[in-house]
């Protein structure tokens, strides 16, 4: 959450011509209703079923990038569907740059969203120490520091394409 796998994902869309499916965005078009409103409907467990139903469903697609929610590699066999799909990246981005991003986006995000900054910067603490087992799990990483503006986000991204991407060269 907050290490700008949106930010760089569409970026890398916009420099390979490569379709971005941003997983939570696709989610709220097929059930019209926000990641927000399935929350509160149906809990955490039964975003997370959906969440899964859909991660599968898009993986099956041909040369995309997916963005998925922080918290999508940590539940079911969903690490195993991303890793026998294609190539996966832990944007890997330093804690005091993710609570930063936090804190100036926390109204969009329902796990987080009435948490005070001192609150916050536990929950990043505890979150980063539950989900790097499954994180650690991706095939590579990338640092997601470097997202702040334009110019670093288009360097970030040609980076990223350079050592991933070679064909897109």
């Amino acid at each position: 959450m907050g290490c700008g796998k949106s930010t760089l994902g569409r970026a890398l869309s916009r420099l390979t011509g490569i379709s971005l499916i941003d997983l939570d965005t696709y989610i709220e078009r097929r059930f019209h209703r926000t990641v927000t409103e399935l929350f509160a409907e149906r809990g955490e467990s039964g975003f997370r079923e959906i969440e899964t139903a859909m991660l599968e469903e898009v993986a099956a697609f041909e040369d995309v990038i997916v963005a998925c929610g922080g918290g999508t590699p940590c539940f079911g066999r969903n690490m195993e569907v991303m890793n026998r799909s294609g190539l996966t990246v832990w944007l890997n981005t330093p804690r005091d740059v993710l609570l930063r991003r936090l804190i100036r986006g926390k109204h969009k995000r329902p796990l987080i969203a009435q948490k005070s900054d001192e609150e916050l910067g536990a929950f990043i603490d505890a979150a980063l120490e539950a989900r790097k087992p499954f994180y650690s799990q991706a095939q590579a990483r990338f640092c997601g520091a470097n997202l702040e503006d334009k110019s670093q986000i288009d360097a970030s991204a040609q980076a990223f394409i350079d050592q991933f991407i070679p064909s897109r060269r």
